[in-house]
């Protein structure tokens, strides 16, 4: 299917969003919204996908809602926020999805990025939310997701002040897992895709939704989530050629059931 916002392409079992942009009025962000659950419901029932890559969110400049004519009712602007998320939709992929970083990523385009599971980005690259400067919050789930990530403590810091900082300081805090120069880029961040998308679809599923889920429960209630999904793996196809690939010192051929 042809969309305005993004590409979409598919190769062997990893699926790539590239938002083409920019997106800086609020039509587009609404169009870009739209697409991104659209195609997020069809990766979500394709199999053959078993991880995803997300770049091109620096091209997102709109970081607060508005009316098309930069001017909302307080009415609008609330049923404009609710219908308008970009990261909701790539925050419900059960599948592992590696944001690509390729340049500096403000506001909701960062909010994007804290929805994936894995952020990679280049050397040059700058992040901020800076949402305060305007009188406003991050609303696309920055104020939840980056204090979970690094911290209650720095997320307040870059919240509250609206602080740009550069890689360097992001991949300290753990706000990015991982620096590339800018000629490695692309390669690495696919490289890493293919890596992940390589394993059991069932196992990577589980993983993530041991992590997810466990960090909003006690310790014992997230062990026995985690013994539960281990349990169950051991009831699939995929489990069965792990081990007889271990065995016969081969490449495992996951089918994901």
């Amino acid at each position: 299917m042809l969309y305005q916002t993004l590409n979409y392409q598919r190769k062997e079992n990893v699926g790539t969003i590239s938002i083409i942009g920019p997106v800086d009025n609020q039509v587009e962000l609404t169009r870009l919204s739209d697409e991104l659950t659209e195609l997020c419901d069809g990766i979500t029932w394709d199999e053959e996908i078993r991880a995803v890559i997300v770049s091109g969110a620096e091209k997102i400049s709109f970081p607060v809602a508005k009316g098309s004519s930069g001017v909302a009712s307080k009415a609008n602007e609330e049923e404009t926020l609710q219908f308008s998320s970009i990261a909701e939709p790539i925050a419900k992929l059960d599948k592992p999805v590696v944001a690509a970083i390729n340049g500096s990523i403000m506001g909701q385009g960062l909010e994007l990025a804290l929805a994936c599971d894995i952020r990679i980005a280049a050397e040059t690259s700058r992040l901020g939310l800076p949402h305060i400067r305007e009188g406003l919050i991050p609303w696309d789930g920055g104020t939840q997701r980056l204090s979970r990530l690094v911290g209650r403590g720095k997320a307040l810091e870059m919240i509250l002040t609206g602080e740009i900082i550069d890689v360097q300081e992001a991949y300290r805090i753990g706000l990015v897992n991982k620096i590339v120069p800018s000629g490695e880029f692309m390669s690495t961040v696919v490289n890493m895709t293919r890596e992940m998308a390589s394993k059991g679809s069932i196992a990577l599923r589980y993983a993530k939704e041991a992590i997810y889920k466990g960090m909003d429960l006690t310790m014992e209630q997230g062990l026995r989530l985690e013994a539960d999904l281990y349990l169950l793996l051991h009831t699939t196809r995929d489990r069965t050629e792990g081990i007889q690939a271990f065995r016969e010192k081969k490449t495992p051929k996951f089918e994901g059931r």
